[in-house]
């Protein structure tokens, strides 16, 4: 099982190569995997059917009692058919409906495959935080495939839509999830379903918000809003996601659920109250529309509503209508869906008003059609018939709640008669006065999804008494009746067939009336819940812009002012109504008097920085106060803390500077004399409210000092370095998620710098003309730049000729020192050799990955600040991005490793005698600290290249342009 999901999600990646290489045969490849799980579960038939099931586990969060469990029942036995069987002939179909040369069709076809995975482990996922990751896997891939055409707004919009309502409700969802394992001790569905928890208000609560995320996901009513809008989307996506797969999700759950919860309060009465408020609403609504997709979408709603009440009533009968009912509503809405797409190609419109006669001219689509259609209406021999006779027949024999409901569904059951009439009609008929609509030829291979599927209704019907025993076996969950419910086409007269009769009857009526049916319709049309949404969403943004115009007021000092006023606030109110601090030792000075002396010089310069109005200045100050704080690193005793301070203090004061070229020389606000009095209050007494914060806390300690385990663990491995043991080994998780929030913040910095093109890189390295001056190399640079501008100043001749660094001769003669480019060529490759060093040695000696990439990302920095960004980009060649994403790749890669029981990680190591080096002992934790070092080391580049290389091309095309100014005005 776990085989089959992984192969969908493996292939997907792979799909936009093959759509490159193959076209849209392509999706002939993408069909196996999805085939393959039918086939699979085709195989399992009888043993499922006998009440047997088949898991897999293994551990993911045994801290938590979570588990990669998957399991193979009755129940999922039929889903995972609906899911795979219909999903390899919607990519069967794919290859006929799309052109090859269709935009982005690889990205799709891989969300398309994905998704049909993420279905795949949603229905047999035996534990509820499995199910909620593979649930939002869905909501995502379904939110990808809606927004395809993401060019068009109406797309973007519904796609955001359906985000956000499943979204929401997922949320809700895990709650419910988490409450229910924690009542029930256990997180494992089939042990939850076996043994549920005793009722209380807690399980009332999370039954509750399981079932909002399960509506939302099935649409049914108030969340049904998001369904019809997503008929955006292609219609294959259309025929899978919301017809036999996405939609069906909530359902699944209900029905998972319902053999545990069903009598739990509010169950019945929540899902047979909307269920049927869906039904009639999503009927009524499809009888006032004119295109043949979202007549089909609100039919859908209107049927989600009534599987959400064969679902709920949590019966053993109802049980077996309700699966049954999904099986046939998969297997007549999807080809409708297609065959809708179908049309759609062949005469260029999906609007009923302008299609006439194609009954004549696609006879082969046509039945198809009808054969679905006959089937949706529930008219005899189709497997819809024996559907609907079975629910009408089990909810007459269940209980007064369950006969309101059934009055909902013969009603609901009229309406579905009356717009599948709608759709035949509109598509199908030759109507008066219009000529026959031209159409292209439809080939074989087109129709062939669709026309299987209609078979399977067809051959069903008669046939529904072969899935009586595999269907059974679900509704085995629920108390046995003393004659229970088999599935069969006809049970002989009785009521069910004139219930049925009276649903016709009233159908074909509605259909005849449509003229003053819609006119009803629109006289009683409520406000449309779109347009309700979309004002929702106006007024939160309306809302959060005020919000954010009265609180951001673009005044760094403001914000720090009020963060530092808050917590000094709140250390006062503590204070007065408490006493923190007794218990807590008297403050300890220091331990040596080296370390006054470093706090006095730290402090001292804190002090200074008070006052200063010069941006660089202040910079410097900042700086140095951060090197006091490794100083005293220093003569603490931590050697690996205080080089990582030096480091990271080393390359922040460059990138100021970077910066603050581009910036005026003095502070921009008024510094008088009144705000100089507000705020130093405010910052020293901020920072006296940390300082006790910090002195209380240490003080009120009662426990075990949590570094001890791991202390003691690294010592057994016979290391001396905790903290980089700690960070790469024992809490590399950590490291990792650090790692990636660095990696996004230096992409979201270098973007709005690149804010047009991401991708821009330097400019290459000019090629050097024969003898050439270094102003003559700066004016070629210039030229290959930006093209031949006038006014560049040329160079002075008498500049020294040689060039100590490659891309040394771009440098106009006043920006070119000699002493600093022989010093940056001397320097450069010791700081890269020692980066490597610290890299190695981390284990035992101060270093690591995180210090070793800033050492290296120094010596770069070094290059550029002596010879420019040319020498930049000779310095590196690749792409920043290159060295980010390896690293990320890297780490992230072993990291995962150390899932399998620990073993990559704690127990991976090497011994042995290496040239030049001697004794080695390497550790997988190495790996994970190399790719720290180049996802650092990226991080650094880009950033230099972004405040650095793009701020330099643009101080050189405005001095350009000013010196164009200049030569045009003398003339």
């Amino acid at each position: 099982m776990t085989a089959l999901i992984a192969c969908h999600f493996a292939l997907a990646l792979f799909a936009s190569p093959l759509v490159r290489r193959l076209g849209t045969r392509a999706f002939v490849v993408l069909a196996l995997p999805p085939a393959a799980a039918a086939i699979w579960a085709g195989a399992q038939w009888r043993g499922t059917a006998d009440g047997e099931a088949r898991g897999s586990s293994w551990r993911w969060l045994p801290d938590y009692g979570v588990e990669f469990a998957l399991r193979l029942d009755a129940l999922g036995e039929l889903m995972v058919l609906l899911v795979g069987g219909v999903g390899a002939l919607v990519l069967l179909y794919c290859a006929s409906y799309f052109p090859d040369r269709t935009p982005q069709l690889g990205r799709f076809a891989g969300n398309l495959l994905a998704f049909a995975g993420a279905m795949l482990g949603l229905v047999l996922a035996d534990d509820l935080i499995l199910l909620y990751v593979f649930w939002e896997l869905t909501t995502v891939f379904s939110f990808l495939l809606i927004g395809q055409h993401s060019g068009v707004k109406q797309n973007r919009r519904s796609a955001l839509q359906a985000l956000t309502v499943t979204t929401m409700g997922g949320l809700a969802m895990l709650v419910g999830f988490l409450i229910l394992g924690q009542a029930a001790h256990t997180y494992r569905l089939s042990e939850l379903i076996a043994h549920p928890p005793a009722s209380s208000a807690a399980v009332s609560t999370a039954v509750v918000l399981v079932l909002c995320g399960a509506l939302s996901k099935s649409a049914i009513w108030p969340f049904s809003l998001w369904l019809p809008n997503a008929m955006a989307a292609p219609t294959p996506v259309s025929a899978y996601l919301h017809a036999a797969a996405m939609v069906k999700g909530g359902v699944y759950l209900v029905a998972r659920l319902a053999p545990a919860f069903a009598d739990v309060t509010p169950w019945r009465p929540l899902l047979l109250i909307l269920g049927s408020a869906t039904m009639l609403l999503g009927g009524w609504r499809a009888l006032r529309l004119h295109d043949l997709k979202l007549v089909l979408a609100y039919g859908t709603v209107s049927q989600l509503g009534f599987l959400t009440v064969l679902a709920g009533a949590g019966h053993y009968d109802t049980g077996v209508a309700a699966v049954v009912m999904i099986l046939a509503h998969a297997l007549f809405k999807a080809p409708l869906f297609l065959v809708t797409g179908i049309i759609d190609h062949a005469a260029g419109t999906r609007d009923l008003r302008g299609l006439s006669g194609l009954a004549r001219r696609l006879p082969a689509v046509c039945a198809v059609a009808l054969v679905a259609g006959l089937s949706m209406a529930a008219v005899p021999p189709m497997l819809g018939f024996a559907a609907k006779e079975a629910a009408f027949q089990t909810l007459l024999d269940g209980s007064a709640a369950d006969r309101w409901a059934l009055a909902a569904a013969v009603v609901g059951s009229a309406l579905t008669t009356a717009y599948t009439l709608r759709y035949l009609w509109g598509a199908f008929a030759r109507k008066p006065g219009h000529h026959d609509t031209a159409t292209h030829p439809v080939p074989r291979a087109f129709l062939a999804a669709p026309a299987l599927l209609a078979c399977l209704c067809l051959v069903l019907g008669p046939g529904v008494g072969w899935t009586d025993h595999l269907l059974s076996a679900y509704a085995a969950g629920f108390p046995a009746p003393a004659h229970p419910y088999h599935l069969a086409l006809w049970h002989g007269w009785g009521p069910a067939l004139l219930l049925s009769a009276l649903a016709w009857a009233g159908g074909l009526g509605l259909f005849l009336a449509g003229r003053p049916v819609a006119r009803l319709g629109r006289l009683l049309a409520w406000r449309s819940a779109d347009r309700e949404f979309g004002r929702i969403l106006l007024g939160l943004e309306r809302t959060a812009l005020q919000c954010t115009g009265f609180v951001q007021r673009g005044s760094l000092s403001v914000y720090l002012a009020t963060t530092l006023a808050v917590v000094l606030a709140g250390q006062i109110a503590v204070l007065a109504v408490d006493s923190p601090w007794r218990g807590a030792p008297a403050p300890r000075l220091w331990d040596n008097p080296a370390q006054a002396a470093v706090t006095v010089l730290t402090c001292t310069v804190a002090l200074l920085s008070l006052g200063v109005r010069r941006r660089m200045k202040a910079v410097v100050l900042a700086g140095l106060t951060g090197y006091g704080t490794a100083l005293l690193f220093v003569v603490q005793g931590a050697p690996d803390l205080a080089l990582t301070q030096f480091c990271v203090e080393t390359v922040s004061m460059l990138v100021f500077v970077l910066v603050l070229r581009r910036m005026p020389v003095y502070f921009e606000e008024n510094f008088t004399r009144w705000r100089r009095t507000v705020r130093m209050p405010v910052a020293l007494g901020g920072a006296a409210a940390v300082a006790v914060v910090v002195w209380i806390m240490a003080g009120a300690r009662r426990g075990d000092f949590a570094g001890a385990a791991m202390v003691e663990e690294t010592d057994h491995h016979g290391l001396k370095d905790v903290v980089a043991t700690i960070l790469v080994d024992l809490r590399s998780w950590d490291t990792m998620g650090e790692s990636s929030v660095l990696a996004a913040a230096a992409i979201g910095v270098t973007s709005l710098i690149y804010l047009h093109r991401r991708t821009d890189r330097d400019d290459p390295l000019p090629e050097p003309a024969p003898r050439e001056t270094a102003g003559t190399g700066l004016r070629t640079a210039w030229t290959q730049s930006h093209g031949d501008l006038a006014g560049l100043p040329e160079g002075d001749e008498g500049a020294p000729g040689r060039t100590w660094l490659a891309a040394g001769r771009t440098l106009a003669p006043e920006h070119r020192s000699v002493v600093f480019e022989v010093v940056a060529r001397l320097v450069y490759h010791p700081i890269l050799v020692l980066s490597v060093y610290l890299l190695f040695c981390a284990e035992n000696m101060p270093g690591g990955g995180f210090v070793a990439g800033l050492v290296a990302g120094l010596a770069f920095i070094t290059r550029y600040l002596a010879g420019g960004r040319y020498e930049l980009a000779e310095a590196a060649p690749f792409g920043p991005g290159l060295f980010t994403g390896l690293g990320l790749v890297v780490s992230t890669g072993v990291a995962l490793g150390g899932l399998a029981e620990g073993t990559v990680l704690h127990g991976g190591t090497w011994h042995g005698h290496v040239p030049l080096f001697g004794e080695v002992h390497a550790s997988t934790a190495l790996l994970f600290d190399c790719g720290v070092y180049l996802l650092v080391l990226g991080v650094v580049l880009d950033i230099v290249r972004a405040l650095g290389g793009k701020v330099d091309r643009q101080i050189e095309r405005l001095a350009a342009l000013r010196a164009a100014e200049g030569h045009g005005g003398g003339r």
